[in-house]
């Protein structure tokens, strides 16, 4: 690999709530890891987003920001509070959901991984979920125009659910790529039993990708009995694929059973575009106050260095990512955590002390 011969240029979307505390703080421990691992530095592309942009440009997610977007390389998205905004903005599709279908996001990856020195429900998970981003029963994304979702009556509410193969082909050979690069153990997660046509698609075509990947494991089980098995064995898991809305709800248990849902990270990617986003809200009650836990936030960011890394060939910045994960786990082994985690570090000494075990000072 050789290192990216020019500066990369980074989005930087702070959203509402936490997320200008948490946002700088990943940026703090970017730019240490970039620098420590010898990759270029990056360029910050700053835009406005969530309630702020309302009040500035009359949109939560403005056209102006979607096309600065297109012309960075990947970009940081901080957490935002759609249900409070003021109508008809808190009826439309929120500024998260908005970018992942512009851009075509398909896939959004959430690893679950317990710290060493903090409270796991069960030690030793280091899992993935592997989520399809754009079908399946969330109705905001299932269709190319209109929301999915209708009333044929005062009474009657209809969702539609859409599985198509071409979707489930590109969602199943990421995950399948993935697994491939880890442990090499792959869980689809359906419900075939029921949704016969539907999820049975989904288990099915992944089936045909993984004949592709003969080197790895497959299994798959219910909805309703993956929940359980994460429960009682989170651990014996390594990379979990599943359709939109099971991947949103299995991910959510998951950060859970690892430690707490302010340590679980995730990116949404496509082929050539990619996105940070923690994988909380905006968590209000504690916002301005700096004792949010910016780990996800960070966590995050690790992982758009590395699939940058990945993308432009680049050891430098795959190196950085590396350095932003034992970063992280070491100032947690040394006992410096925010309120949620039983310590007192605040969001702002969090990212510090994690960017001076970067520097190595």
């Amino acid at each position: 690999m050789t290192a990216t011969t020019r500066n990369l240029r980074l989005g930087l979307l702070e959203g509402d709530g936490i997320g200008p505390e948490i946002v700088p703080a990943a940026v703090e421990v970017v730019d240490a890891a970039v620098d420590a691992a010898g990759a270029a530095p990056f360029e910050w592309v700053r835009l406005p987003l969530g309630r702020s942009a309302i009040d500035t440009h009359g949109s939560p997610i403005p056209s102006s920001t979607l096309g600065a977007l297109a012309g960075t390389d990947a970009w940081l998205l901080g957490p935002h509070d759609s249900a409070a905004y003021p109508e008809p903005y808190k009826s439309q599709l929120n500024p998260s959901g908005t970018i992942r279908k512009h851009f075509g996001l398909f896939a959004n990856i959430r690893p679950a991984k317990a710290f060493d020195g903090a409270k796991a429900i069960v030690p030793g998970t280091d899992l993935v979920i592997v989520r399809e981003n754009t079908q399946g029963f969330y109705a905001d994304r299932n269709t190319y125009a209109g929301t999915g979702e209708f009333m044929p009556d005062a009474n009657t509410a209809i969702a539609m659910g859409i599985v198509t193969r071409d979707a489930v082909e590109k969602i199943a050979r990421t995950a399948f790529e993935l697994a491939q690069a880890r442990r090499r153990k792959l869980t689809i997660v359906h419900k075939a039993n029921v949704l016969r046509l539907t999820t049975g698609l989904f288990r099915d075509v992944c089936r045909d990708i993984g004949r592709e990947f003969p080197d790895v494991e497959i299994d798959d089980f219910h909805i309703d009995a993956m929940t359980v098995h994460l429960v009682r064995r989170a651990d014996k898991f390594d990379v979990i694929v599943t359709e939109n809305m099971f991947g949103d709800i299995l991910s959510d248990l998951a950060g859970e059973i690892a430690g707490s849902l302010g340590i679980a990270p995730s990116i949404n990617a496509s082929l050539d575009r990619a996105m940070a986003q923690a994988s909380h809200g905006s968590a209000p009650d504690i916002a301005g106050r700096d004792i949010a836990n910016p780990i996800a936030m960070i966590l995050s960011a690790g992982m758009l260095l590395q699939w940058l890394g990945a993308r432009h060939n680049d050891a430098a910045l795959i190196k950085a990512a590396e350095l932003i994960e034992t970063g992280v786990n070491s100032t947690v082994g040394n006992g410096t955590v925010t309120p949620d985690m039983g310590g007192t570090a605040s969001t702002s000494a969090f990212g510090s002390a994690v960017a001076k075990t970067i520097n190595g000072s």
